[in-house]
């Protein structure tokens, strides 16, 4: 438009020649655009040069995906209360001294000054299942939303759901070990889901034996597809923004995707999920959908979730700094975690072959294999002080570990030197 403007007034007049004599044309004047369809062009062609990109999420926005992420089942209680009848097992058995045992969290934000003081003075019975009902009551249990109902001065557990929060989100601790303040986006690595499961009355016991074999911190997020036995570590849900393929296979555009896989399938929300790339194709539809509308709020929260930095005092930074030079050059980490996410998973991904955390262990199936793109992502490295054990699998228990078996099958040749200020570096991150 503007260079319209400011051609010549030869060249404005020729051009109006030139449009004169089309527009006798029947042809032409079939496809005349009307004064409303140049508008149109005009209009979008402005848009076009101001847009600036993506408009970021509002404060309200983030807020209403906290709340979704902490709180919100997408109705799944039809699957965890009606078909599991997990509701029936926590208000028999499950006090919160087993709860915390199989790594679930209380969060003291939702806690009532006097319930804080009865657990510290000991009039609340942590071994009765009557106080999980009411830490229930009180949205307390961090990923579990329960519906209780009070008659005659009894509370009774109706109905129990989970959320994103029972697997990505954990406390600090600072009450006691498993009640604290929440820390969003931290996995859960203490969780044992599968021995959760595996209370369910409804399952039978070669379903409740593959569930106990999981262990803490570890879910198998195929195998009620696929019937294979896999389960990998829960992964961090912060630092995710600017990354682009979020998951370990990066099956995914956005974060939004996985959030619907899990959502649908593993929590067993009402929405639907469809992946043709995946064997078997997965396919579900269970309406009416209460997760479509909620994914951009959940995915703006959870790219609001800055990666921690590690605390005073747990590294060297002498010795973090000639890391850094180990992990730019003989260490060859940089090759692949590149630039300020350390991750390449912008520009590709890598075939099983290409990563060190394979083949599996146990003889468990290539992960990747039972993925949508059978490839792998860099991990990006932003927090992970934080989450051993390490890769997905998690066949390193420590950061030593990690640089240790770099080193064995890259065939690196570090120093003894080398590796501890390489392991140092990775604290620092």
């Amino acid at each position: 438009m503007a260079s319209a403007t400011s051609a010549s007034g030869r060249a404005e007049e020729a051009q109006n020649d030139r449009r004169a004599r089309e527009s006798t044309s029947p042809a032409r004047r079939a496809h005349r655009p009307t004064l409303r369809g140049s508008c149109l062009v005009v209009a979008v062609a402005l848009l076009t040069v101001c847009d600036n990109g993506p408009t970021a999420p509002s404060p309200a926005e983030i807020a209403a995906g906290k709340t979704t992420f902490r709180f919100d089942t997408y109705g799944d209680e039809t699957f965890w209360t009606d078909t599991l009848r997990m509701h029936e097992v926590i208000e028999s058995a499950v006090d919160p001294t087993t709860a915390l045992t199989v790594g679930l969290k209380v969060d003291t934000d939702s806690l009532p000054p006097a319930v804080v003081q009865g657990i510290q003075n000991g009039t609340i019975d942590l071994h009765s299942p009557a106080t999980t009902v009411a830490l229930l009551k009180l949205n307390a249990v961090v990923g579990l939303k329960g519906t209780v109902s009070s008659a005659n001065g009894k509370d009774t557990l109706m109905s129990v759901g989970v959320t994103c929060a029972l697997c990505h989100s954990t406390v600090d601790n600072s009450f006691a070990p498993g009640i604290g303040k929440r820390l969003d986006g931290w996995p859960n690595r203490d969780l044992n889901v599968g021995a959760i499961i595996a209370l369910s009355p409804a399952l039978d016991a070669g379903q409740k034996a593959v569930y106990n074999s999981w262990g803490k911190g570890r879910y198998d997020p195929r195998y009620n597809f696929d019937g294979q036995n896999g389960p990998q570590v829960i992964p961090p849900a912060y630092g995710l923004n600017g990354i682009h393929k979020i998951t370990v296979t990066g099956d995914g555009p956005d974060v939004a995707y996985w959030n619907r896989y899990v959502g649908v399938t593993q929590m067993h929300g009402h929405g639907s999920f469809t992946d043709t790339r995946l064997t078997p194709t997965v396919n579900v539809n269970n309406p009416p959908d209460q997760i479509s509308s909620k994914l951009a709020a959940l995915q703006a929260y959870q790219l609001s979730l800055q990666a921690p930095t590690p605390p005073a005092g747990t590294f060297d930074p002498a010795a973090a700094a000639r890391g850094r030079e180990v992990f730019t050059g003989a260490g060859q980490c940089a090759t692949c975690h590149t630039g300020p996410l350390f991750t390449d998973a912008n520009v590709r991904l890598h075939a099983p072959a290409e990563v060190v955390s394979e083949p599996e262990p146990a003889g468990v199936p290539s992960y990747a294999s039972r993925s949508a793109t059978k490839m792998y992502r860099t991990a990006p490295l932003a927090g992970v002080w934080q989450h051993p054990p390490y890769f997905h699998n998690g066949i390193s228990p420590t950061l030593e570990a990690v640089v240790e078996l770099y080193d064995a099958r890259r065939g690196l040749h570090l120093t003894a030197q080398q590796k501890a200020d390489l392991v140092e570096y990775l604290k620092s991150l």
